[in-house]
């Protein structure tokens, strides 16, 4: 089973990623759990998505205590409770342009960050990174199929579905070829 936490700050789009994953997972014939929680349900307040995806039926009704994945929308959000149960099987990926490990001092972990801020207001889509963390993710795990990522993320963007496909494919590209990636752990 892998289970995944999504954190990011309202505004972001964090939701909507988990929206995506879910959605993505579900399609490829995986059986998915997928729920979020939000703060105070206003721009900048963290929010969170968790998502649980298995080859069989999922029996678990309780918190994600130890994630296989950790996307991180906003380093600001890398503290204490979030990263608590991760160790070196987890993999953080953080929207940050600094290095992989200027994190390091944070824990146990592989950390992967991309500027995933660059690459969407290269795609007109201005700080929303969602679609670019979504490929990212994709890239990095190296499942589902890219086919079925730019149909889902297509089918899930209410507006600018071209730019949105854009940035996810940057996302899925750049780690997949591991350039201006950094990689620590």
């Amino acid at each position: 089973m892998l289970q995944f936490v999504v954190q990011g700050r309202g505004g972001q789009g964090a939701q909507r990623a988990g929206e995506i994953l879910a959605n993505l997972f579900f399609r490829e014939g995986k059986y998915v759990q997928a729920y979020a929680t939000y703060g105070g349900a206003r721009r900048g307040t963290p929010v969170s998505s968790f998502i649980r995806v298995d080859d069989k039926p999922i029996r678990l009704r309780c918190d994600i205590e130890n994630p296989d994945i950790i996307v991180c929308f906003d380093p600001s959000l890398l503290n204490a409770a979030l990263l608590k149960g991760t160790g070196a099987h987890t993999l953080v990926l953080i929207n940050s342009a600094k290095p992989a490990g200027f994190f390091s001092h944070l824990g146990n972990f592989r950390a992967v960050t991309i500027d995933a801020k660059s690459i969407a207001q290269a795609n007109g889509l201005g700080r929303i990174v969602n679609s670019t963390l979504v490929g990212a993710v994709v890239g990095l795990l190296g499942e589902p199929g890219i086919d079925a990522l730019t149909s889902v993320v297509a089918d899930m963007s209410p507006v600018k579905q071209t730019e949105n496909v854009a940035a996810c494919l940057d996302g899925f590209r750049l780690v997949a070829q591991g350039g201006a990636l950094h990689v620590a752990g």
